[in-house]
C-alpha cells in the first residue's frame, strides 16, 4: 500500500484523546450533510489499513469501503447528520456545524469517551465542550481527520444510493446528489423531491416556476 499523505504529527502535539471531525455533502442539491468524528485507538498506527488512509476524494469507493471496515476495529467512530429541512432552515454553513456536533456527541455516547481535543477540517469550529483546532485542508494533514472524511463519505454515499432505489430518475446512485447532467435532467422532467434542498439553485428556481 502507498503511504498516506496525512500523518499523526498534529495528534501527537495535542492533548488527548484526540478526535478528527470532517463532513461531506455541502455541495449537493439533495440529501443530508453528514459528519464523522473519529478517535484512533493506540493500536491503529500499527495497523496496515492506516497506510491507505487519505483524503476521501482521492480514494476509490472500494478502497474507502475497505478502510471503513478496518477502522471499525481500530477506532472509535461517531456519525452526525443534518437533514434537508435543517439545511433549508439554517443554511448549509450552520447545518454543517450541527452535523459535526452530533457526530461528536454520538462518538461520546457510543463509546463512553470524552475527547480532550477536536481537530476540525476547515477554518471554523462548531460549539464543542473541548479544545478545538481548525485545520484548513485537514484531511491532507491529520490522519484522524482523513479517517473521518472517509467514514462520512461512505455513510452519506450509502444513504444516497438507497434513496436512488426510490427515486431512480436523478442518478443518485452515482452522483450522490451533486448537480450532474442526469440529476439536472431528472429535476426538469420529474420535478423536486422531498430530499432536495429547496433553497439551492436550480431547485429553488424550479419551485418558483411551478408554484
Amino acid at each position: 500500500m502507498k503511504t498516506c499523505t496525512p500523518d499523526y504529527q498534529i495528534e501527537q502535539n495535542c492533548t488527548g484523546p484526540v478526535c478528527g471531525i470532517d463532513e461531506v455533502g455541502r455541495g449537493p442539491l439533495a440529501g443530508p450533510v453528514v459528519a464523522a468524528a473519529v478517535i484512533l485507538k493506540p493500536e491503529a498506527l500499527r495497523s496496515e489499513i492506516m497506510r491507505a488512509v487519505n483524503d476521501s476524494k482521492k480514494l476509490t469507493s472500494q478502497k474507502r469501503q475497505e478502510i471503513c471496515l478496518g477502522l471499525s476495529d481500530i477506532a472509535h467512530i461517531g456519525i452526525g447528520l443534518a437533514d434537508v429541512s435543517e439545511i433549508d432552515q439554517h443554511n448549509i454553513y450552520h447545518a454543517t456545524f450541527i452535523a459535526m456536533k452530533r457526530a461528536y456527541e454520538d462518538l461520546c455516547a457510543q463509546h463512553n469517551v470524552l475527547p480532550a481535543t477536536a481537530l476540525i477540517d476547515g477554518n471554523k469550529t462548531p460549539d464543542l465542550p473541548c479544545n478545538m483546532q481548525a485545520i484548513i485542508k485537514g484531511d491532507t494533514k491529520s490522519i484522524s481527520i482523513a479517517a473521518a472524511s472517509i467514514v462520512a463519505k461512505e455513510f452519506r454515499d450509502d444513504i444516497m444510493k438507497k434513496l436512488a432505489d426510490e427515486y431512480p430518475a436523478y442518478g443518485w446512485d452515482t452522483n450522490v446528489g451533486y448537480p450532474t447532467r442526469k440529476h439536472l435532467e431528472g429535476l426538469k422532467i420529474h420535478g423536486v423531491t422531498p430530499h432536495h434542498r429547496r433553497f439551492f439553485k436550480p431547485v429553488s428556481e424550479l419551485i418558483a416556476i411551478t408554484s
